[in-house]
């Protein structure tokens, strides 16, 4: 069956992850990805997250097949995890980065959710991702998305490169989406244009500085910088034991972000999150561990932490940037081992509202 919606646009935004949620979004960890040597460790961290998400909203869990479905289920139940706030999909997959591969969503003039279905192409072809690119099609035409308004767009567009205000500014890292490998062909001005009428920004914030080391997406902005409030930004800070290349990238990146101006023309405050030591696998390499990767969910913020003195003081930073929210923090050590955290593997889905004044 062919995908098609042919409906006008009209006026849209992206809202910011702190304005109210219908449900998050997880493919699930199965034999076939890279999580393999290890899917028992890291299936527990998925059951955990899940747990939390479903105290405060609905959650979708895409999963390989019908076996793979049951199997999903069964852990939940084992795991007491409130099975009625879970809604099981199926679409096969080549990895679990939801937040790259998953749909982005806008809503339109009357606060209704309008769902977005970029490509993905495993960050420039670094990986296979002809499946990861298939599953919100295939979420779509199964109605498991529920939504009547979607569109697609030719333009590759993972949702760890864009962080939104809400009020139609994004913050970007210019070279995870001008891209020759990702969008060849596309003109940078072509490709505003595009992000522009897909999400209805008004404005991009472009970085040219910013990489944690061993980080395969070319610098997500969901591992530099995010928005805390349309005034203000948490950022990434270097360990003193970091590399001087990625202690000068992050440095570089402090700069330009104290050069960017809010919507009233005022300079954004700025909140240097710690950095935990430097995290390495099996073979030595680095780990891209950092706690820019939190994810907002209905109440609360959901922190990735890794065992370090540095814990403590991303947990007390981020509760003062987002008060009335509980922070929760959860132990990405494993998660980490694949190269992302809590924001890489997750997708949220808002919840139908009107405009927002503020934070």
């Amino acid at each position: 069956m062919a995908l098609t919606n042919m409906a006008p646009r009209r006026a849209r935004r992206l809202p910011a992850e702190w304005e109210p949620q219908r449900a998050i979004l997880l493919t699930w960890p199965h034999q076939d990805t890279d999580w393999a040597p290890r899917l028992r460790e890291v299936e527990q961290l998925y059951i955990e997250l899940a747990r939390r998400i479903t105290r405060r909203q609905g959650l979708i869990l895409v999963c390989w097949d019908q076996p793979h479905l049951e199997h999903v289920r069964r852990s939940l139940g084992s795991a007491g995890v409130r099975l009625d706030s879970v809604q099981l999909a199926i679409a096969p997959s080549n990895d679990t980065w939801a937040r790259d591969h998953g749909p982005i969503s806008v809503l339109d003039e009357g606060g209704r959710p309008r769902v977005i279905d970029f490509r993905f192409n495993g960050w420039g072809g670094k990986f296979a991702a002809e499946l990861d690119d298939g599953i919100t099609g295939e979420l779509l035409r199964t109605g498991t998305l529920d939504t009547g308004a979607w569109e697609s767009s030719p333009l590759v567009l993972e949702g760890g490169a864009i962080d939104s205000d809400g009020l139609g500014t994004l913050l970007a890292v210019r070279r995870t989406i001008q891209d020759p490998l990702r969008n060849p062909g596309w003109q940078s001005k072509d490709i505003e244009q595009e992000i522009r009428a897909r999400l209805g920004t008004r404005r991009i914030l472009w970085l040219d500085q910013g990489q944690l080391a061993g980080d395969d997406t070319d610098g997500h902005i969901d591992t530099l910088a995010r928005f805390c409030s349309p005034q203000s930004i948490c950022h990434a800070t270097a360990h003193p034991r970091a590399k001087a290349a990625e202690a000068a990238s992050l440095n570089a990146m402090i700069e330009e972000l104290r050069a960017l101006r809010d919507l009233d023309g005022r300079p954004y405050r700025l909140v240097a999150l710690p950095a935990p030591a430097p995290v390495f696998d099996d073979d030595g390499e680095p780990l891209p561990a950092g706690y820019a990767n939190f994810l907002l969910i209905n109440g609360a913020l959901l922190l990735p932490t890794y065992d370090d003195p540095a814990d403590d003081l991303a947990t007390e930073l981020l509760a003062a940037e987002f008060p009335g929210r509980d922070v929760e923090r959860l132990d990405c050590r494993e998660l980490i081992r694949q190269g992302g955290s809590l924001h890489c593997i997750s997708m949220q889905l808002p919840a139908a509202s009107p405009p927002p004044t503020s934070r």
